[in-house]
């Protein structure tokens, strides 16, 4: 079973890496053509003033959460987009006692003549998740013409071309329900980031396929706008992405994931293993809550594979630690293997792990440097990022410990049926959120991946601390991390 599940690891990152490497050909050839704006678009024809003219409207609605030290970077690289057509940004919070409140404010400010943004206080969520309350409050308040809207999370980083690639498809293919795409984590070099890193590494599959998925990833989604799904997630919506997952299915909508929808999603520096824990624990209560039958099946199907699979990779290490002990104490009582057939068994079943394992680990390094190089293509405005902050061993580690806590925190989820979000308890009953509540004193007062703080004083003006997180982020910001060197 562990070879089994090492190889065919191995094997998906295997096509994945094939999938993005081959859009990174595309781009270089285009570039050795003479477009040097491949990184926008294949075909530079397409730049031409009359073609982005006529490009639809957009709409950018952001749910924020918090204020860390990442923010502004992401802010800005989404907020600076190179699309052509007109755009509208949407910063929605939940109240102006919110940290990113002032520090989106005063970035507005400074590209107030050259940005379509503004902040919308959305209130608090009774009837669903806070994050899907200030997404559906963002669509009632964005322009009436806008043809296609984006949900993007405030933790990733957006390329300048990635709007305008992205309404693109929308435009050749009309059939698209959502387009999605996929993060790529960044750790900030403790074991709770490479747990996260490692978590997410085998969702890249689903998102690598070059076209058709039935995964989403809430924190990116691209859709057209005459689609109606209020009802199924203001209605006891806990997860956006599983629910309109679930629809899409429900209805046969198409989802896809282009190869150039891979983005930078740097870690908190300060994410402990706490923190980890506390996003694994959220993760893992996204499949206690259902919007349909088939839903709840699915869901069911997902918790049981999941976890058979997370113990089937940890055991064989077990299995091979008390082979290697029993060879050792063999070989200490001056036995030799000859005389001892288990253990010389053993130990070449463990010889067979270690190599399966080898190849799962490069087949992963591979398809991050590939990740890694088609990122720093499509944004060649910002520092390169690089393999080079990477530490190989934690990322074993973390796939050892990653596997060995998801199905305890899935049972935990499982008959708990309630989850603290940022601050914020929800209670599920039959799949949807039944009660909602709202205690500043008995909550984190920092969120999961990017350590934002999540509460400050109305309008924040006397708040000592904010601003000085607020100046180490501007400090963080004008300075390279350690993934960009």
């Amino acid at each position: 079973m562990g070879f089994f599940i090492c190889l065919m690891l191995a094997l998906g990152w295997v096509l994945a890496s094939y999938v993005r490497n081959k859009e990174i050909r595309k781009i270089k050839e285009s570039m050795k053509s003479g477009n040097h704006f491949a990184f926008l678009c294949y075909d530079i024809n397409e730049l031409e003033h009359s073609i982005q003219a006529n490009l639809p409207r957009v709409s950018v609605v952001m749910p924020l959460k918090g204020f860390g030290e990442h923010n502004l970077h992401n802010w800005r690289s989404q907020i600076t987009t190179l699309y052509g057509g007109p755009v509208e940004f949407l910063f929605v919070v939940e109240s102006v006692e919110d940290r990113a409140y002032l520090a989106v404010s005063q970035l507005l400010k400074s590209y107030q003549d050259h940005v379509d943004a503004k902040i919308v206080v959305a209130g608090h969520s009774t009837t669903c998740s806070q994050k899907i309350h200030n997404q559906l409050v963002g669509v009632e308040n964005m322009h009436k013409e806008s043809k296609y809207v984006l949900f993007l999370d405030d933790d990733v980083r957006l390329h300048p071309g990635s709007i305008g690639a992205l309404t693109a498809e929308m435009i050749k293919n009309p059939d698209i329900f959502i387009q999605t795409g996929y993060p790529l984590d960044l750790p900030s070099g403790s074991l709770g980031s490479y747990c996260i890193y490692e978590y997410h590494m085998p969702c890249s599959m689903g998102f690598a396929t070059g076209g058709r998925t039935f995964f989403l990833w809430g924190g990116y989604d691209f859709r057209t706008n005459r689609h109606n799904v209020v009802s199924d997630l203001k209605d006891g919506g806990y997860s956006d992405d599983m629910t309109l997952a679930s629809i899409a299915g429900a209805h046969k909508r198409l989802i896809t994931s282009p190869p150039v929808a891979v983005f930078p999603h740097p870690l908190g520096s300060d994410l402990n293993f706490g923190r980890y824990w506390n996003y694994l624990r959220k993760q893992t209560f996204v499949l206690e809550s259902y919007a349909t039958k088939i839903n709840w099946v699915m869901n069911r199907a997902l918790f049981s594979v999941h976890c058979y699979l997370s113990w089937g990779f940890v055991a064989p290490f077990i299995m091979s630690g008390i082979h290697l002990a029993a060879a050792l104490r063999f070989h200490s009582n001056g036995y030799s293997f000859d005389e001892a057939v288990l253990p010389s068994t053993g130990l070449l079943l463990a010889g067979c792990l270690a190599t399966c394992t080898t190849i799962e680990l490069l087949s992963m390094w591979n398809l991050t440097r590939i990740e890694v190089q088609l990122c720093n293509l499509l944004s060649p405005e910002a520092p390169p990022l690089s393999l080079a902050s990477y530490n190989w061993c934690l990322v074993f580690i973390a796939m050892l410990v990653d596997n060995f806590l998801y199905p305890i925190s899935a049972f935990r989820s499982h008959f708990s049926q309630s989850i603290n979000w940022s601050g914020i308890r929800y209670h599920l009953k039959d799949g949807k959120i039944s009660k909602i509540d709202r205690s500043k004193d008995k909550g984190p007062k920092f969120t999961d991946l990017g350590g934002k703080h999540l509460y400050g004083k109305k309008g924040a003006q006397n708040n000592s601390s904010f601003l000085v997180c607020l100046s180490r982020t501007l400090a963080h910001w004008r300075q390279p991390k350690k993934y960009d060197v």
